[in-house]
């Protein structure tokens, strides 16, 4: 499992309700806006595990990671920002089993050294929803602890359509569970077509039940723009709009533990078994 090294520079965490909900769309806007909002900014991002890569010449590669380097202008290797990869388009563990492979944590305990010491501020995005599982060695280990171990408040992702509600509880309510600090929700993918809010009266009312069912705040609504391809280094200029209005570098945070120069956590918790904790702070 991944023992953290002490970091000192702040971040932020997202993660999703869900597999292709648009976390690599938000992380990317928020790159996009920070790098906008701080002009001469040193922007680290990670991805630190991806499955379904591409072979090239130079080995696996990862389109998520070539987005948010692109749109952080993170000038480091793509086996820094994306240190653990896999082939087979499946959950991390489950890929790792099927190509024989062991999840190298040590490769991302440098990675996050290294990210610290380039840049002043990192982004992580992390893969799937919390409950995916990481390392066919302990399939507890999954999305949430590693969100845990390293520490940074978290972004949560959610879709604005019917089922929103129930997934992104869950989420804020595991992440609570697990000692996370959570800063914001996300809607992610606004359709404004009259159709199609005809078609789903959740879409009008989701926003408000979000905030009351999680106590997080929604910081953004992003629309569902034109010819959005992070892969292709094009986000459409309203989503980066609508992201603009959060002032991102506030909810960054240097992780307790980490500025103390101590690792967070019992074996208990580094082993994959820590849901069901309080939060650092008693609340989300």
């Amino acid at each position: 499992m991944l023992q953290c090294p002490s970091l000192s520079k702040p971040g932020l965490f997202v993660t999703g309700t869900d597999t292709e909900v648009g976390k690599t769309v938000v992380t990317c806007a928020i790159a996009a806006v920070l790098r906008e909002q701080h002009r001469r900014i040193k922007l680290g991002v990670l991805k630190p595990l991806a499955s379904g890569c591409r072979r090239d010449r130079e080995g696996l590669v990862n389109e998520d990671a070539e987005a948010l380097a692109h749109f952080a202008d993170c000038r480091l290797p793509l086996d820094v920002i994306n240190p653990i990869r896999f082939r087979t388009p499946v959950a991390p563990a489950a890929a790792a089993e099927l190509e024989q492979q062991e999840v190298d944590w040590s490769a991302l305990s440098r990675s996050l050294t290294r990210l610290d010491e380039a840049s002043e501020a990192v982004i992580v995005e992390g893969v799937g929803g919390l409950m995916v599982p990481l390392d066919p060695r302990n399939p507890r280990y999954m999305v949430g602890q590693l969100a845990m171990d390293i520490g940074y408040p978290v972004i949560v992702v959610c879709r604005p359509n019917l089922g929103t509600l129930n997934h992104t509880v869950m989420t804020v309510e595991l992440l609570r569970q697990a000692g996370c600090r959570v800063s914001g929700l996300v809607i992610n993918g606004l359709d404004r077509d009259p159709v199609v809010a005809s078609a789903d009266p959740s879409i009008e009312t989701n926003r408000d039940w979000l905030e009351r069912l999680t106590g997080v705040k929604v910081l953004a609504t992003l629309p569902k723009g034109r010819g959005v391809n992070p892969a292709r280094g094009k986000l459409d200029p309203s989503v980066v709009m609508a992201a603009a209005q959060v002032n991102w570098m506030d909810l960054m945070r240097v992780p307790e533990a980490s500025a103390t120069n101590a690792f967070s956590g019992s074996s208990e918790r580094r082993a994959g078994v820590g849901f069901g904790r309080r939060s650092r702070d008693g609340a989300v």
